[in-house]
């Protein structure tokens, strides 16, 4: 009998992104891993909201579109969609105006919602949902219902709180940090920096953490699992931009983690190649099948290197 199709909830804010002189996209760091999960194989569901308004018919339609459930993106009649203006620099990374007091601020806890988790294999989140009081109550009673936590760590400047990033580590099973993220939470916990091997060591101890990866941008990525690490290399494309590439690679490292009996190296392959192949496109979220994905993996194949 064939095993059960693996299922992941995201969690968070849902957003049209306005780039200059473009159409606006669909973004928000939850959504773009339920997309890139969904393209992957998984059933992956959104909880988050939209404000009643056309800017959140929209994106409902995009999701509907793009065959990624609605079921639990709710409909707030006091504040609006959520739209962030973006700006690209010269070095082709994205800066985003984060607008505050969106639909996304105030999710609510349902009977719904909790049911879900029940049966999912994963509940995937990052900092900037719990921004605001109401959302963040909501995660947190989401978490205690979930088998499988993973935190995208993902700071946005000044929408974060040092405490509450220890309180959401506290109830991770899976922390994704970027090299940067992670000197800085080693210095909000006044930790020195000696070795990258041995501040991962000392968050998995802090926090009762086994898995942690860090992406290293053009230096790869590495997994830690509890004492065990796996360094793999970044695939040279031309980059077409970067928005998004950290939520491909999550995407696809989940997408084979969930898969039962899965190595490592399929798991560090499927992540970093997908992350590769997202950054060679524009947008986060452009359109591609499961072939087109699967081709352009199996140009580059991938050995560990450590």
């Amino acid at each position: 009998m064939k095993d059960k199709k693996n299922k992941a909830v995201c969690f968070g804010e849902i957003l049209w992104d306005i780039f200059p002189g473009e159409q606006k996209r669909v973004g928000g760091a939850p959504f773009n891993v339920a997309y890139h999960l969904s393209r992957m194989g998984i059933d992956a569901n959104m909880i988050s909201s939209v404000g009643n308004d056309q800017l959140g018919r929209d994106l409902l339609e995009k999701m509907k579109n793009w065959n990624i459930p609605t079921d639990h993106v709710q409909i707030n009649t006091e504040y609006p969609t959520s739209t962030v203006i973006a700006t690209v620099d010269e070095h082709n990374d994205a800066h985003y105006d984060i607008v505050e007091d969106v639909a996304w601020d105030f999710i609510e806890a349902t009977k719904e919602n909790k049911e879900i988790l029940n049966s999912t294999d994963a509940l995937v989140f990052g900092t900037l949902a719990a921004r605001k009081e109401e959302t963040r109550n909501t995660l947190f009673q989401l978490l205690e219902i979930s088998h499988y936590n993973v935190f995208d760590i993902n700071l946005r400047e000044p929408y974060y709180e040092v405490g509450m990033i220890k309180d959401l580590l506290h109830k991770t099973h899976l922390a994704k940090f970027n090299k940067a993220e992670m000197r800085m939470m080693l210095d909000f916990l006044g930790k020195d920096y000696t070795t990258e091997e041995d501040g991962i060591k000392y968050l998995q101890d802090k926090f009762d953490l086994e898995e942690i990866i860090i992406s290293k941008g053009s230096k790869g990525a590495l997994y830690a699992n509890q004492d065990k690490f796996y360094l793999y290399p970044t695939i040279p494309v031309t980059i077409k931009d970067t928005v998004g590439s950290g939520d491909s690679f999550l995407a696809g490292f989940l997408s084979k983690r969930l898969e039962k009996g899965s190595s490592v190296h399929e798991i560090m392959t499927q992540a970093v190649s997908l992350g590769a192949f997202i950054t060679s496109q524009e947008g986060a979220c452009p359109e591609y099948s499961l072939e087109d994905f699967i081709r352009f993996k199996n140009e580059y194949p991938l050995s560990a290197l450590r």
